[in-house]
């Protein structure tokens, strides 16, 4: 068979669209694995230069991964599936607050300055909660790591981790993520174990990840939940160092559906 028709039977029988599949799948760029057709054809209508088809499939690849990534650490996070924003959040009722300065924490600059924590102080039902969660979607949003937990619960873990032998990858766990969330702060007293567990957290964290925390109670208070006060102030000094606090004051966000006989203050 001549070199000729053997050669032209090869350029016929490869399929750049095939190889170019092929090698996303051995570059494990999933994301283009099935766009390369429908991004060539776009490609071709708006004619675009070898330079902007070429920005376009990695632009492809890295923004698809980005929102894998995202849904990822949402998912991952134990924030609620519907996190509430601040654009609805009544700054009127909360004197103590200023909106501008708590939706500048959307930014995240806490986050990436040095790990700096944020601790919301106040009563029950006035937005304390809501305010950490949309700071820590915001969070999310801007890639860092982001858990949710209660306090109680997470000592719990970390102390039931010593009888199964898990204890170092349990404590990883709470002090790997970017942003730790730990709602319900001092809502019990801490045990002489819980308080070691904490104080080991807190002092792994320091000033390299962020915590953020809900706690009903203020400063003054936090040493009666703790066995002893030099404890207490051990634990609150690294906490506090160069952190954002938000006071929360005024009337509860918690309304009861419906009041039969004496009001409910009675």
């Amino acid at each position: 068979m001549p070199k000729k028709t053997e050669r032209k039977r090869k350029n016929k029988a490869h399929d750049p669209i095939k190889e170019m599949t092929h090698l996303t799948q051995e570059l494990n760029l999933t994301a283009l694995q099935n766009e390369i057709p429908t991004i060539l054809e776009r490609a071709e209508k708006d004619g675009l230069s070898y330079t902007d088809f070429a920005l376009k499939m990695l632009r492809f690849e890295a923004e698809t991964r980005a929102g894998r990534r995202l849904t990822r650490n949402l998912k991952l996070s134990g924030l609620p599936d519907q996190v509430e924003g601040l654009d609805t959040f009544d700054f009127s009722a909360r004197p103590r607050l200023e909106a501008r300065v708590v939706r500048e924490l959307l930014n995240c600059r806490w986050a990436e300055e040095q790990g700096r924590n944020v601790i919301c102080v106040g009563r029950p039902g006035l937005g304390k909660t809501r305010v950490l969660d949309a700071l820590g979607k915001a969070a999310c949003l801007r890639g860092h790591t982001v858990l949710k937990i209660n306090t109680a619960e997470m000592l719990e873990h970390i102390h039931s981790s010593l009888v199964d032998g898990t204890y170092m990858r349990t404590f990883r766990r709470y002090q790997k993520p970017s942003v730790l969330i730990c709602d319900e702060f001092g809502y019990a007293p801490f045990d002489s174990d819980a308080t070691k567990y904490l104080f080991r957290l807190v002092s792994a964290r320091h000033r390299k990840n962020s915590t953020l925390l809900a706690a009903n109670n203020g400063f003054t208070t936090w040493k009666r939940f703790f066995p002893s006060e030099s404890q207490a102030v051990a634990t609150v000094d690294r906490l506090i160092d160069q952190a954002t606090i938000l006071h929360f004051t005024g009337k509860s966000f918690r309304k009861p559906k419906d009041v039969h006989g004496n009001s409910a203050d009675d």
